[in-house]
């Protein structure tokens, strides 16, 4: 088969002395680092020390804005009087990496929101206005990730933002194409044969399976591990011998 994937990962999501995942397994098998902000998790330090890591792989980076919820790990969902004040909170986060990025030499390529913000940016037409507009705000060339028959990607293709589309090797999703809550159970999916059952399903066959059985029609440019997830390097790694066996390339989707 002649095509192509990117792999991508949520990454710098330690914080001061606390370490969540591993980001040096990782960097050598994905093609894409999605860089927390310090929101949800991490710090200048780690900020830094996860774009230079990409750079030395060759890893296309990314910021991964959330809610300001370093206690809930942005998986919260905390909606403000303002409109204005969340986009005010995404244009720092997202020019927070942007400037660190620059300052190493190794620029962001692409926006891909967090946890409880991105759910409801998919769903909700006004959250993700918000997030099109913090993007543009910062930089109208930047990428915006979203999932296929979410509202952020219809609002950022309607604001003339280039897209790509995305979907999870490590998550279930409903009848309506959107991510199953994690507060159902099955919505982490924890056995890495099962992820890349999901994986090949998606990227080579074309189609999301859902947990109702229904197919729903997919042309996904990125596929994601959470970097948080239990095994989550074995998956990344079996994901990408099993693309490769079918004859996929991984490439990130953004030039580096």
């Amino acid at each position: 088969m002649n095509k192509t994937v990117d792999l991508n990962c949520d990454m710098g999501e330690a914080y001061g002395a606390y370490l969540i995942g591993d980001d040096a397994a990782m960097m050598e098998i994905i093609s894409t680092a999605n860089v927390a902000c310090g929101f949800h998790a991490g710090d200048p330090v780690v900020m830094r020390n996860t774009i230079l890591a990409a750079k030395g792989k060759g890893v296309s980076i990314g910021a991964h804005p959330s809610f300001m919820d370093l206690y809930g790990f942005g998986r919260r969902k905390i909606i403000g009087d303002k409109p204005e004040d969340l986009e005010a909170q995404l244009i720092y986060q997202i020019a927070a990496i942007d400037g660190m990025a620059r300052a190493l030499g190794w620029p962001i390529s692409h926006m891909k929101t967090h946890g409880a913000l991105g759910n409801m940016a998919a769903e909700d037409t006004e959250m993700a206005e918000i997030c099109v507009r913090a993007v543009a705000a910062v930089n109208p060339e930047l990428v915006v990730v979203a999932l296929p028959y979410s509202q952020i990607m219809k609002a950022a293709e309607k604001a003339g933002l280039p897209v790509v589309c995305e979907v999870y090797a490590d998550r279930t999703y409903t009848a309506k194409g959107m991510l199953t809550p994690r507060s159902q159970d099955g919505a982490v999916i924890k056995d890495p044969n099962q992820s890349v059952d999901q994986a090949l399903a998606m990227v080579r066959d074309g189609y999301i399976p859902t947990t109702t059985g229904e197919k729903l029609p997919v042309d996904a440019g990125s596929i994601c591990v959470h970097g948080d997830t239990p095994g989550a390097v074995e998956t990344a790694r079996n994901l990408r011998k099993a693309f490769e066996n079918e004859g996929i390339s991984i490439a990130p989707f953004a030039k580096v």
